[in-house]
């Protein structure tokens, strides 16, 4: 996620664009006509929070590359009114963009109300659904990928005490906590799951990673091994308290994180990271608005489609590959069905 100075900075830009679509009188049923490529609005951190705001860049890249779409971008700043985000989607669909992409299911109602109000408009929502003819709710089985990142958890663990944190105590990061849970205590009952999060309601958690790398050395003292965090910029402290641990073990969350130049320092620390591949859902939408046949409805990534994943670089899981691919299996088979709900 980007850093709070650059935060303030899209806060600003997205003032902006909020005078402009005023003093220009926008429509309030009708979208413009124009076609100036795609319109992203990033959660809180944007662009540079090395997970899940990074991998929809990396989609929207890939098809500004490939098509020529051109883009702008807007990112949330924390603390911010569910006004300001529907300002920030309806900026963008006024302007002419189209798809306009949510990142975060924090712009659930936010995209409920500006895609009513532009319907020749293609809009794109992360993590949330919203039941409306343009647009397209892109939904995870984090709970899947994260069962795995419990079951290598469980497996290099020495001392038999692993962690979890999470950036904002809510239903989607519970997701990710009840994957870890059950991977862990099915693959190795004796072992203790320790579950903490930043914050109960502020989206700051995703954004703090001095609370977490404070939340992880406290863990660490405690003779936990293994800390799996789920919370955007924050995990970057996290990584760090971890790196600092000889024998501990970090694992990263929606991006390969050990692949991060900007995790470089620490990446012989980072076991694997379960992987949330948004870039692979927005640049499907994107391809579908430039083909003429824009996507629509709730489409499902998961570990059959290869949706969402475990990452296996640097080689770390490499010993015990055979019982995570095995529990893949299972899960993709049917056999095992993982909460998702702690």
């Amino acid at each position: 996620m980007r850093r709070v100075s650059k935060i303030a900075a899209a806060g600003v830009v997205s003032a902006a664009l909020a005078l402009t679509a005023t003093a220009c009188g926008s429509s309030s049923t009708s979208d413009s006509g124009k076609d100036k490529g795609v319109g992203m609005a990033f959660d809180v951190g944007g662009r540079g929070d090395h997970s899940f705001n990074d991998s929809a860049a990396r989609g929207m890249d890939k098809a500004d590359a490939e098509f020529k779409t051109g883009h702008k971008e807007l990112t949330a700043s924390q603390g911010e009114t569910e006004s300001d985000r529907e300002q920030r989607l309806d900026s963008l669909a006024a302007a002419g963009y189209n798809p306009v992409v949510a990142v975060g299911f924090t712009y659930g109602d936010a995209v409920t109300k500006i895609a009513k109000k532009y319907p020749k408009t293609t809009f794109g929502l992360v993590d949330s659904v919203v039941d409306q003819p343009n647009v397209d709710s892109m939904v995870f089985a984090t709970e899947q990928s994260s069962y795995l990142a419990g079951v290598a958890a469980a497996l290099k663990s020495k001392s038999g005490q692993v962690g979890f944190i999470g950036g904002v105590h809510n239903t989607l990061i519970g997701t990710f906590q009840a994957g870890f849970d059950q991977g862990v205590k099915d693959t190795k009952p004796s072992v203790k799951v320790t579950d903490q999060y930043l914050y109960e309601t502020d989206t700051k958690g995703f954004a703090d990673p001095t609370s977490a790398q404070g939340k992880a050395q406290g863990m660490l003292d405690k003779g936990i091994d293994v800390i799996y965090t789920a919370a955007g910029l924050s995990g970057d402290g996290s990584i760090q308290a971890v790196a600092g641990k000889p024998g501990a073990w970090a694992i990263g969350v929606d991006s390969d994180q050990y692949q991060d130049p900007a995790l470089a320092k620490y990446k012989s620390s980072i076991l694997t990271s379960a992987i949330k591949n948004v870039d692979v859902a927005v640049y499907d939408l994107i391809k579908s608005v430039h083909a003429g046949s824009p996507k629509s409805g709730t489409n499902t990534y998961n570990l059959a489609n290869n949706g969402v994943s475990l990452s296996t670089s640097g080689g770390f899981i490499n010993d015990v590959l055979p019982q995570i691919n095995a529990a893949k299996a299972k899960i993709v088979a049917g056999t095992i069905k993982v909460n998702a709900t702690p």
